[in-house]
């Protein structure tokens, strides 16, 4: 291979222009770095390397091989000027079997079969590589000398295996190694990914150190953050550290963490409660772990019902001294406080029933006799009529939804669990009905609903225990007959049941 002279050339030339060189009477064409940078074309990268290169070297946290920095490499020359340099470097696509012939990218298609390019040992031996490639042991007195100006040249060959990087990309890393400044290359991420498989190749620590500084500051598409992913395994520890640390979770359960703070962010902390609680309601549907988004709510219900019934349990048993002022701010705040985390129970047991994840929940409703006495007992006075109105209403929803999940057959309840939901909650059906305002036709309904379904459970129970259940729904009766015809079915049903003949059991 002949060495073609470079016009203008030398230190003081064409700023470094990389030129690339075919045999002698061809073509030249000259091309900055930022030709050869196709970011968005650039194949998944692979770090294999040719026959022809130095045995691998192994990787480290380290700083560059040599005590010079690449702002430096001025003092031997610029970058492919063939009358200061003293390397010859063959770049060289190297072919590829038949068997990996259809995985070539267009950009390896479309590159150069091989290049020449001009370099300067003094400045490549910043690659780990290049240092072992010139070091004494591997090339001894292989350098020929140049007689023109007395120095010794050494002919490299670096070849590319097609999917590993075109050449272009290559020439772009060997310029860099004549600049300390990166960012004029390294400015974008589908940059640095383009630049980071060769400077990992290359062993390059500076620019693998730009690269992953770079990465590691912006913000990644999802394409991109595959890519980067790949080339993780790659890096030193504290470089793939800085990258992975963005998808890495802290602990096993980040993301029932992050949910769980998101329920009581919007159930609690966030101003616009109604838009919060809709869009945690959309992420908690579109969860790919329906145990997780379990575990999650199970705990967020929980702990609302603990402030629900402890909010109760001291309104109706309070444990304060003092006037009669302070004892009825006292109650007031504490009815406050049951009004406002059973809503937050409503929407959360709506979530539950949504996602079919209510089976803990209608365990616990069902099992509940303290606070629905404190209820019982709460809304036989007058005190909640002024405070939290709305109170008996949000109650009752909830059993309602559990109740109705029940019923229907989306929640599989134990006949135990059926027959305390019922035996808890009916008398707090009863007195809210007794005691409430002038029903509007809306909680007419509500009221109607939830008794037709306590019935429909009812019905699903051992006779003896339907029989004591039903002799409590008397309460449903009202004036007009019309407005019960569930409680007249529900007893009809059983007056017929009770008249069948006994079954004979199995042997």
């Amino acid at each position: 291979m002949a060495i073609v002279g470079n016009d203008g050339g030398g230190a003081g030339g064409t700023g470094g222009a990389p030129q690339k060189l075919q045999e002698e009477g061809s073509d030249g064409r000259h091309a900055s770095a930022a030709d050869f940078v196709e970011p968005s074309s650039c194949p998944e990268p692979t770090l294999s390397e040719a026959s022809d290169n130095p045995p691998s070297l192994q990787r480290s946290n380290s700083h560059s091989l040599l005590s010079f920095s690449s702002s430096d490499s001025a003092a031997f020359g610029a970058f492919n000027d063939p009358a200061t340099a003293d390397v010859i470097l063959r770049l060289y696509m190297v072919q590829p079997s038949q068997l990996d012939s259809e995985s070539i990218s267009a950009e390896d298609s479309r590159d150069k079969s091989e290049i020449q390019v001009y370099l300067h040992s003094g400045v490549i031996r910043l690659s780990k590589y290049f240092a072992a490639v010139l070091s004494d042991r591997w090339q001894g007195n292989s350098g020929e000398m140049d007689g023109e100006n007395s120095r010794k040249i050494y002919r490299l060959n670096l070849g590319i295996e097609a999917g590993s990087g075109s050449i272009e990309r290559h020439l772009t890393v060997l310029e860099l190694l004549y600049t300390s400044d990166f960012t004029s290359v390294i400015n974008s991420v589908p940059a640095a990914l383009y630049i980071l498989p060769v400077a990992l190749q290359l062993l390059f620590e500076d620019c693998v150190r730009a690269c992953v500084r770079f990465l590691e500051a912006v913000p990644w598409s999802e394409e991109e953050e595959k890519r980067i992913l790949s080339l993780a395994p790659f890096l030193g520890n504290q470089e793939s550290r800085e990258l992975l640390a963005r998808v890495s979770p802290a602990r096993n359960d980040s993301s029932e963490e992050m949910l769980h703070g998101l329920i009581v962010s919007a159930t609690h902390n966030h101003q616009n409660t109604a838009f919060a609680k809709a869009f945690v309601a959309k992420l908690l549907r579109e969860f790919s772990s329906r145990e997780s988004a379990r575990r999650v709510l199970d705990r967020a219900f929980h702990t609302s019902l603990k402030i629900v019934k402890e909010s109760l349990e001291d309104y109706s048993s309070p444990d304060v001294r003092g006037n009669q002022n302070e004892m009825e701010a006292i109650q007031r705040l504490h009815l406050h406080t049951a009004m406002t985390n059973g809503r937050h129970l409503l929407w959360l047991v709506e979530r539950m029933i949504e996602l079919r994840v209510a089976d803990t929940a209608v365990t616990e409703w069902s099992d509940q006799a303290l606070f629905t006495a404190n209820l019982h007992r709460a809304f036989q006075e007058e005190a909640w009529r002024n405070i939290v109105p709305g109170l008996p209403t949000v109650v009752l929803r909830c059993t309602s939804k559990l109740a109705n999940a029940v019923a229907a057959g989306t929640i599989l309840a134990p006949r135990e669990v059926r027959t305390k939901l019922v035996k808890d909650w009916l008398p707090v059906v009863s007195i809210c009905k007794e005691n409430a305002s002038p029903m509007l036709p809306g909680q007419k309904e509500s009221y109607l609903e939830l008794e037709e379904t306590f019935l429909k459970i009812i019905s699903t129970l051992p006779m003896s225990d339907a029989q004591e259940l039903l002799q409590q729904c008397i309460s449903f009766t009202t004036r007009n007959l019309e407005d019960c015809p569930h409680l007249v079915a529900a007893f009809n049903t059983w007056f017929r049941r009770a008249a069948l003949p006994p079954q004979p059991e199995n042997p």
